[in-house]
């Protein structure tokens, strides 16, 4: 089994998966189009995915909650699916409705999309900001807060925002995107984007420095790492990050994945490695 972690009283893998290629997002279009994965992400394809995290030990899905996605939930669950569901907003669903569609699902936490939090944060709307923040707090379930930029996540702990997590991307796509809308709004390709080497550094040391628990993301640069790289050279890559993000992420943070499934076993060889590097 993985490694677990207690979250707010859930007993929650270290090792969570989450569906950015279940929608079709795609960082290595050359590689893997959107296209491609949204046509072998099926809904019973995701179902079968997720059972088959459940079979490795990964108790735990980051969701994003579109309506594919909850259709995607309630089906695992009709199955017999046991994973806790950890959610964030979708922002093409006004956040109130959303928030009802996801609570149907029973979650044990929400947290605001990071593309739009980060967008508020650059256009200083921080009324719009908390009054966001609250609505998810009144959920009733662990609310919490997703970012790309470590000072938002320095800056949220050090005002106390009263988040009970964080949902933190080790590599700043805002770099890019400051000032542009999501891209689950715009429907901007995600390819364009370049992930830079030197910015898991700063993210751990924020993530170190806050008290809350994290939820670190993207730990393979959307798949960017892998370009270029031999099929021998992949698994031990696989290693090395892993290995440093546990070292660098606090005992009760989690990291959490992304898989293509339709070449290789990618969910298996994740789970493998990560078994190897917890202990």
């Amino acid at each position: 089994m993985i490694t677990t972690t207690n979250f707010y009283g859930a007993d929650v893998s270290r090792l969570i998966i989450g569906d950015n290629p279940f929608n079709g997002h795609s960082y290595i279009e050359s590689k893997h189009t959107g296209s491609e994965m949204m046509d072998f992400f099926t809904a019973e394809k995701c179902v079968e995915t997720l059972f088959e995290a459940e079979s490795y030990g990964i108790n735990t899905y980051m969701a994003l909650a579109d309506p594919f996605v909850m259709r995607v939930i309630r089906q695992f669950r009709n199955q017999g699916g046991k994973m806790h569901i950890i959610f964030q907003s979708y922002p093409a669903i006004p956040l109130d409705i959303n928030i009802r569609q996801m609570m149907a699902c029973e979650p044990i936490a929400i947290y605001h999309q990071g593309g739009s939090f980060d967008l508020l944060v650059e256009e200083e709307k921080f009324d719009e900001l908390h009054e966001r923040l609250e609505m998810i707090k009144e959920s009733g379930v662990k609310a919490g807060l997703g970012t790309h930029v470590p000072e938002v996540l320095q800056r949220a702990e050090s005002e106390n925002w009263g988040m009970d997590f964080y949902a933190t991307c080790l590599y700043n796509a805002r770099r890019q995107q400051r000032g542009q809308q999501s891209g689950y709004i715009t429907g901007k390709a995600k390819d364009e984007l370049v992930f830079y080497p030197e910015d898991p550094a700063l993210m751990y040391n924020a993530v170190q420095g806050v008290t809350k628990p994290c939820i670190v993301f993207k730990i393979f640069a959307g798949g960017q790492i892998f370009l270029n790289k031999t099929a021998d050279e992949i698994p031990l890559l696989i290693e090395n990050v892993f290995s440093e993000v546990y070292e660098k992420i606090k005992p009760a943070d989690m990291a959490c994945i992304g898989v293509f499934q339709r070449d290789k076993n990618e969910l298996k060889e994740n789970c493998d490695i990560v078994k190897k590097v917890l202990g």
